[in-house]
């Protein structure tokens, strides 16, 4: 056979060889990509909570982020986050917001999640005699349940008329979507009562302060 045809013959099949090299590390590249990839939504897939309204959270606001200085919008009534306490039991955590507006400086916002988002509204009790201790305690024509209690420490920023960081002993009943707190902050001996009513998702809209 010509020379010249042999050489030509040897190029192409190197250069058949260099084309099939490159495809296979291409391939192997892609795969390694798509495993990647497959890993990730994996690892997202066990994080997110796929019951979680994450829609809702990007139209009406995190109440979860709320602090002192945003606005909350509560059935279609406008009040600033004066002040914001961080509050944590061993490894289970909540915060409670002091509301504000032109008329009241009274109301409170609980936020927690256990694990679905729970949002409670609380009005002080002036001059309550009830205490708390017994499996149900009835308060203005209403039977609560005892629901759980404990001491727990908190950390206040903003306006809250709190020490910035101590204890507080609680105690919280329901009746329904009803709620009754007690809660005692530090040494005090003074129980503070409060009645609370759990909200809906879609009756609260969130403005942060930036």
């Amino acid at each position: 056979m010509n020379p010249q045809v042999i050489a030509v013959l040897l190029a192409v099949v190197a250069l058949l060889l260099i084309v099939v090299v490159v495809v296979v590390l291409a391939a192997r590249r892609a795969a390694r990509r798509h495993q990647a990839a497959d890993a990730a939504t994996l690892a997202r897939a066990a994080t997110v909570d796929p019951l979680a309204d994450l829609g809702v959270d990007a139209e009406l606001g995190d109440p979860r982020r709320l602090g002192p200085g945003d606005t909350i919008e509560i059935r279609g009534h406008a009040y600033a986050v004066r002040g914001s306490l961080h509050i944590s039991e061993g490894s289970w955590s909540w915060k409670e917001h002091l509301l504000g507006d032109a008329e009241t400086s009274d109301l409170w916002l609980s936020v927690e999640e256990d694990p679905d988002l729970i949002v409670v509204l609380w009005t002080d009790v002036k001059g309550a005699t009830v205490t708390p201790g017994p499996a149900t305690v009835d308060l203005d024509g209403r039977r609560y349940a005892s629901d759980e209690s404990g001491t727990a420490r908190y950390t206040a920023t903003g306006t809250t008329g709190l020490d910035p960081a101590g204890t507080l002993a609680y105690h919280d009943y329901k009746a329904g979507d009803a709620r009754l707190s007690f809660e005692r902050y530090g040494d005090s001996g003074t129980w503070e009562v409060a009645r609370g009513e759990k909200l809906h998702r879609h009756e609260l809209r969130v403005f942060p302060r930036s």
